[in-house]
């Protein structure tokens, strides 16, 4: 694998990395069109007149058709063959668009006298990019493992079908469209492996009190950690002065930093 790392591999962290690179390209495409930052493409007009009763579409509409589009001239163009790690990277790559896609959802503003709502102009925004990497996250952990299969038959053969994604284990459901995909185990991440790419959590900083992944207990993979203090000098309490200059104080500290054993 090299110095690729993870990214070269077919395990779950992979199709993650792979599904919020996808739609990190998307949302930042369809975001610049509606911000005229791109001079290939523009707003979404597409959805203009009667919408509703009391509303109709207008103003400017992100566009997301266009960053997908983009998305995949762009990233799917890196992958070649037709192996199994080809067909994963292309099914979360384009998971990761349709995230972007689904979570579009519809703004509006009110107009009338005095502040009224009689009518209203209403467009599609994009999600914020948090609520992208929040569903993936999600997809993430339920990712589903999955083998080589010709259609038609259970498992792979040497016969010149088309092939499929399927689970590994025949009593699970299919992966949909938008779910995230792997074939092969994860590998140890607690220690360092050259061969892999990981870099193991060894020296990490930790949260001592935290229960999550953040935590001591869980970052440092049982291990324990050790702890340090340290006297830490910044500037604070700064003030503005007319004009132009900024003024600041010295505030020293002692701070608790944990880290991995």
């Amino acid at each position: 694998m090299g110095s690729f790392g993870v990214v070269s591999s077919g395990c779950r962290e992979t199709a993650f990395v792979f599904a919020i690179t996808s739609a990190g390209v998307t949302h930042a495409v369809a975001r610049s069109c509606s911000e005229g930052a791109i001079e290939s493409c523009t707003c979404d007009y597409r959805r203009r007149g009667p919408g509703g009763p009391d509303w109709h579409w207008g103003g400017c509409s992100d566009n997301v058709d266009f960053g997908r589009m983009f998305s995949q001239e762009f990233v799917d163009s890196s992958e070649r063959g037709r192996d199994l790690r080809y067909l994963i990277n292309l099914h979360n790559n384009e998971a990761g668009r349709m995230t972007v896609s689904s979570e579009m959802r519809q703004e509006c503003k009110c107009h009338g006298m005095s502040g009224s709502c009689t009518v209203r102009t209403c467009w599609m925004r994009l999600p914020s990019f948090r609520t992208v990497g929040d569903f993936l996250k999600d997809r993430f952990d339920g990712a589903s493992r999955v083998v080589y299969a010709n259609k038609g038959s259970n498992r792979a053969s040497h016969r010149a079908e088309p092939r499929h994604l399927e689970p590994d284990n025949p009593s699970h459901k299919s992966p949909s469209a938008m779910d995230l995909v792997y074939y092969e185990k994860s590998p140890n991440f607690c220690s360092y492996n050259g061969k892999t790419g990981t870099l193991g959590t060894s020296g990490r900083t930790c949260n001592s009190s935290s229960p999550g992944l953040d935590g001591c207990e869980l970052l440092c993979c049982g291990r324990g950690y050790k702890t340090r203090t340290e006297t830490v000098t910044e500037r604070c309490n700064c003030t503005f002065h007319w004009c132009c200059h900024v003024s600041c104080l010295n505030c020293t500290s002692t701070r608790t930093f944990h880290q991995c054993l």
